[in-house]
């Protein structure tokens, strides 16, 4: 590495290395005396403020997990599948019912399209509850990002895929082509928020009535 960066870099490195200048403190130093953390804001919160506007509106609630993580498209098949339990068995809560979870997902990118990992998630999703009756999904970005988008995310019932094909819109090809953005955009169901200023990762929302 050396004799490829800039020498003053190089200089501190090494007096860093010899011990001529102080390290990084560690847990326990008393430079840490009187410093204090408070977190003001998190996923739970957010999450945990979702399914109490819920609870208000008279939803039954679940919240899945703030740690949710994975293929965005597998995260998203998991809960139209829990959509379609609820719908015929009431499990693992009965209607009206709505399901939250938190995290981030990840989005291996295989096209050239445009969007994010939460409109990438309600596009699959949108695919798997084709067709069902009163269910929504919604997922967005708490900092009002989602990608290199003005989007913070998108929602979908059991009838957006119907609404696309009068359109002439392919799902599953936007969708492989990682394009979630202008399918959304051609439907009107983007969400745009603008920036929040905040960043506590996404919000994804299901309800089934």
């Amino acid at each position: 590495m050396f004799g490829k960066i800039p020498a003053t870099v190089e200089k501190h490195l090494t007096a860093g290395a010899e011990g001529k200048i102080p390290d990084t403190p560690k847990a326990g130093d008393p430079v840490f005396n009187n410093t204090f953390n408070i977190i003001v804001g998190s996923n739970w919160q957010a999450v945990n403020a979702a399914r109490i506007t819920a609870q208000k509106l008279g939803y039954h609630t679940l919240i899945l997990s703030t740690f949710v993580e994975g293929e965005t498209k597998d995260v998203a098949r998991v809960h139209a599948a829990i959509a379609k339990e609820i719908l015929k068995s009431g499990n693992p809560i009965s209607k009206p019912a709505c399901i939250i979870s938190g995290g981030e997902t990840t989005v291996t990118i295989k096209g050239d399209g445009l969007g994010g990992r939460n409109q990438e998630f309600v596009l699959a999703a949108a695919i798997d509850i084709n067709n069902l009756k009163n269910v929504v999904v919604f997922s967005a970005g708490t900092d009002g990002t989602d990608g290199p988008t003005d989007a913070a995310g998108a929602i979908a019932d059991g009838e957006t895929i119907t609404r696309a094909k009068k359109m002439g819109l392919n799902a599953f090809t936007y969708l492989q082509n990682n394009d979630s953005y202008h399918f959304f955009e051609k439907l009107g169901d983007l969400i745009k928020t603008g920036p929040t200023n905040t960043n506590v990762m996404d919000l994804r929302i299901l309800l089934i009535d």
